[in-house]
């Protein structure tokens, strides 16, 4: 299988069909967020995510016409979202009434593999593990926050999750230094694989450090009823 970029898919990806990279990302999101058991449905899977903003989400991990629509057509819950891996060019002349897409975002991969994390003069670094998740804390030299990430590893794969950088501090390598911390501490936990879904913002940041484009990641919201 090869990414949307062309480029070959890194190694522990390679021999992985895209609907089970698909599963093995939802698995991880999950258990990173602390949303309830993911439930086979006739379209893929659904899980509730528990916010007012987007309570419920469905993934699609073989996703076609006739797995979206059937969706569509069997949800009601405003804000439920529906992921997918698709073109959205392919999926907007599907969409229902009352439905919308959210922000463009790509599936991402990477092979994890040991990797120095120096941490830039003036910054500490925090990482602490509980329940399989470890989490890491960047900070400025007065305890400010500068930067943030967790990974959830699930079986040989890990998703790295809310990775953000406080906009003071951008442009100063801690992205990277949160990403190999991770990476570290799952490839240390017997993970080989590493996914995440990327804004387009963040994709510049993980294919800097290695990370490949696998497909395109469509999200669409199912509308709030006008107040």
């Amino acid at each position: 299988m090869s990414p949307a970029s062309g480029e070959p898919v890194p190694d522990g990806a390679s021999a992985v069909a895209l609907p089970d990279l698909v599963r093995a990302w939802a698995a991880g999101w999950v258990v990173s967020r602390g949303a309830s058991e993911p439930v086979e449905v006739p379209w893929g899977l659904t899980f509730d995510v528990g916010l007012e903003g987007h309570p419920t989400r469905h993934v699609l991990p073989d996703a076609d016409e006739t797995a979206f629509r059937r969706a569509l057509g069997a949800i009601t819950g405003p804000a439920t979202q529906v992921k997918l891996c698709l073109e959205p060019e392919a999926v907007a002349p599907w969409l229902a009434p009352g439905w919308s897409f959210g922000d463009p975002g790509h599936l991402m991969t990477a092979a994890l593999r040991p990797a120095p994390t120096p941490v830039p003069a003036g910054y500490r670094l925090r990482v602490w593990s509980r329940g399989g998740i470890t989490r890491v804390m960047v900070v400025a030299a007065d305890g400010a926050f500068a930067a943030r990430g967790q990974i959830a590893p699930v079986g040989t794969g890990a998703v790295v999750d809310q990775v953000e950088t406080a906009q003071t501090h951008r442009r100063k390598g801690l992205g990277g230094l949160v990403m190999r911390t991770l990476q570290n501490a799952a490839a240390a936990q017997g993970a080989t694989t590493g996914l995440l879904g990327a804004t387009d913002e963040g994709r510049a940041l993980y294919a800097s450090l290695g990370w490949q484009v696998v497909a395109p990641l469509v999200t669409v919201i199912k509308d709030r009823p006008a107040v």
